[in-house]
């Protein structure tokens, strides 16, 4: 899955927000029960642990635990899945100045569980929930910030937000 979203804010307000873990709660849709269990507590670093209870299908709550393997100071970090409901979770956030305002990507490369199972219910269940969760994270966060709106000619045909993938 990959997503790029434009918004009118500062690279730094926008590192201070993504970069922050107990910010993940607010830009998560209600109903998923995410809830920060340990982690958060300091500015994000290179081998950062934090552990969360998700209630991704039909409130069955469970445990992710996810590390903060990569950690370039307001330009990208990459969290990777130790334990939870995925196979695997690699989800690098890379945000850079653009005019205006700041372009945030998010590329994630996962793998359901549950071998042929997971593959069969992946385009019917995961796949549109991950769509769900990023399009509520975009209304949200343009909600917080307010939306993109490019002023300067070369930008005028830049999409606000899209989903690659």
């Amino acid at each position: 899955m990959h997503t790029k979203q434009n918004l009118p804010i500062t690279l730094e307000e926008a590192w201070n927000f993504i970069s922050d873990p107990k910010n993940l709660q607010i830009i998560t849709p209600d109903y998923m029960g995410f809830e920060i269990q340990s982690g958060s507590d300091r500015a994000m670093f290179p081998g950062q642990i934090i552990q969360y209870k998700v209630s991704p299908v039909a409130g069955i709550k469970m445990d992710w635990v996810t590390e903060i393997t990569h950690v370039k100071h307001l330009d990208y970090f990459v969290d990777e899945q130790r334990f939870g409901p995925y196979a695997l979770w690699h989800h690098k956030h890379f945000i850079k100045e653009i005019p205006d305002g700041v372009e945030i990507e998010d590329v994630i490369d996962y793998k359901v569980p549950m071998g042929i199972l997971g593959q069969l219910i992946h385009p019917f269940l995961v796949k549109p929930k991950l769509q769900e969760i990023f399009e509520y994270r975009e209304q949200k966060l343009n909600e917080l910030f307010g939306e993109y709106k490019p002023t300067t000619k070369e930008t005028e045909g830049v999409l606000k937000s899209e989903i690659l993938n």
